[in-house]
């Protein structure tokens, strides 16, 4: 079977395990189903997620000059704390901001190599948690906008890391910890402006991948360098499938990009 299209991050169930689809304009592949299969990936062109056009992605999908304009590319993104939409002040397109920004906010806590603090909107939960690679993961604040998350994300970040080392993740190099505890502890770090939405009560969540194969030496394929790749599929975890070789392929790091899959 050969499948072609432009490359966005896996669509994801929550169930046990997760269930993950790659989805094209005219096909969805259940990837679970394709474990212990082999399978082609050859680059065909770009296809920036914005203007459509085949230039090279920079970032996120994007080529370069839609990435520097449009608001889904806005330092606000990565930044939450930058956010300025309940200040009714534009970035880049103010009615784009404030429907993504004047909507509640998690502050959690995820471990996927690690545990650390990270920000979503309420409804991508537990959604990021997977694209993440988390196997345990805590909501510590939900708070009514972007702004009052990135800024609780701030002031954790001085306590504990909000970065995750992807090898970690991806070797499955990890250890349980309590995250109810974890949050007690963090506690006392909130800002006084987000303290009244602290979440007093709530267990963890846990979340389990379907690997059959972890890599021990994880080795990410670029399909810039290698435009046609071939192995064995053995897992899929975070946004990254897994083969027998050791390769691994970050999907969603390749958003934009046009490619060709046959699967035997």
């Amino acid at each position: 079977m050969t499948y072609e299209g432009v490359l966005t991050k896996m669509e994801t169930e929550f169930s046990h395990p997760i269930q993950y689809y790659l989805v094209f304009e005219n096909d969805f592949l259940n990837m679970n189903q394709l474990l212990d299969k082999t399978i082609t990936i050859q680059f065909v062109k770009y296809q920036c997620l914005n203007c459509g056009l085949d230039k090279q992605i920079y970032r996120q999908g994007f080529c370069k000059s839609c990435f520097f304009d449009i608001p889904q590319a806005a330092d606000w993104i990565m930044r939450p704390e930058l956010s300025t939409a309940h200040l009714d002040q534009e970035d880049r397109d103010l009615e784009y901001e404030k429907k993504v920004q004047l909507q509640p906010h998690v502050v959690y806590l995820a471990n996927s190599s690690n545990v650390k603090v990270g920000v979503t909107r309420k409804n991508q939960i537990p959604t990021r948690w997977i694209d993440q690679g988390a196997h345990e993961a805590i909501e510590i604040v939900e708070v009514p906008n972007r702004y009052l998350a990135g800024i609780t994300e701030v002031a954790l970040k001085e306590h504990i890391s909000d970065k995750t080392n992807w090898r970690t993740m991806l070797k499955n190099d990890i250890v349980d910890e309590n995250l109810v505890e974890w949050r007690e502890r963090l506690k006392q770090y909130v800002p006084d402006e987000a303290k009244d939405y602290f979440i007093e009560s709530n267990t963890e969540t846990n979340l389990e991948f379907p690997v059959l194969q972890y890599p021990e030496k994880p080795n990410s394929l670029n399909l810039d360098k290698t435009p046609i790749y071939k192995g064995v599929l053995k897992g899929i975890k975070g946004q990254y499938l897994l083969f027998k070789d050791q390769t691994v392929f970050n999907v969603r790091g390749s958003e934009g990009y046009v490619v060709k899959i046959d699967i035997v």
